[in-house]
């Protein structure tokens, strides 16, 4: 017997437990029923309710926002940081795991954190903002500054994630080669441009792939925080549908958005992956 034989049935139970789902949903997507009732029959009502709905694209303008920060920000900090811990010096492996903490943090405890630190007048970002005169600073009170808060604290627990991926790509890269670019008397930034960026390329991509997917599907960093608002400033496409489903009682719609969404997702996935592609040709 094959090993195909030996994995066969545990393939079937995964695409059933998966498949079933999907279905159930893309069901629900092209009726207009209720958590309890499938409903009528739509057809693809929902999709083009959403499509022309300015809630969904400011959704969706607030969650491309959101997943640029997650991915860029995170990356380049997380970059930054795996190139100052790859050569070996004294206490290395403990300035890693400090620097682990925030992705080791569970999600509630972090969000917890950072809404002691702004959610209120009293709180110490906005007694900082005070005591150098900018006011009274309500940070989650104000849609720009509530944004900007979302988005930096996705970038707070992400770059560790990048940092390991980076680290473990650095140290794909053979020591000779850093000797010989020495040896020809290149700069550290030639260095990093002509050598490291492109070895890395393929680590890079695969981060930013992932990094889009939990940005883009993140729910808890933006529902702890902020909970979508103020004046839905900060509702991104996962939690517009969460509302739709289950806050307004409209599975459709929610579904509708909730594809849609994954649909963008499969376009950036094929994408960055022809740049993998390119990037093992090269």
């Amino acid at each position: 017997m094959t090993m195909t034989t030996f994995a066969l049935p545990a393939l079937i139970v995964m695409l059933v437990v998966n498949a079933y789902p999907v279905i159930y949903a893309a069901v629900q997507s092209l009726h207009n029923g209720s958590l309890l009732q499938t409903g009528p029959f739509v057809g693809l009502s929902n999709f083009g309710a959403a499509l022309t709905d300015p809630a969904f694209w400011a959704a969706a303008r607030f969650t491309l926002i959101f997943a640029l920060c997650g991915v860029l920000g995170s990356w380049v900090i997380g970059f930054a940081l795996s190139l100052l811990l790859h050569p070996d010096f004294p206490g290395k492996s403990l300035y890693r795991v400090l620097l682990l903490v925030p992705w080791i943090v569970p999600i509630v405890v972090s969000s917890m954190s950072w809404n002691w630190l702004v959610a209120t007048r009293t709180s110490i970002v906005p007694e900082l903002a005070r005591s150098v005169g900018m006011g009274n600073v309500l940070f989650l009170a104000n849609p720009t500054l509530a944004a900007v808060v979302v988005c930096v604290f996705k970038v707070w627990i992400s770059y560790p994630f990048m940092m390991m991926m980076s680290s473990a790509a650095l140290e794909t890269i053979d020591p000779s080669v850093y000797e010989a670019a020495r040896v020809d008397g290149t700069t550290g930034w030639q260095q990093l441009r002509y050598i490291v960026l492109p070895i890395t390329s393929r680590s890079t991509y695969i981060s930013w792939i992932l990094m889009a997917m939990f940005s883009v599907n993140d729910f808890a960093t933006i529902y702890l925080i902020t909970g979508g608002g103020p004046v839905n400033s900060t509702t991104s496409l996962v939690v517009l549908a969460y509302q739709s489903v289950f806050q307004n009682f409209q599975p459709g719609y929610g579904v509708a958005v909730a594809f849609l969404m994954t649909a963008a997702l499969v376009i950036i996935s094929v994408v960055l992956f022809r740049q993998i592609r390119k990037a093992g040709l090269e």
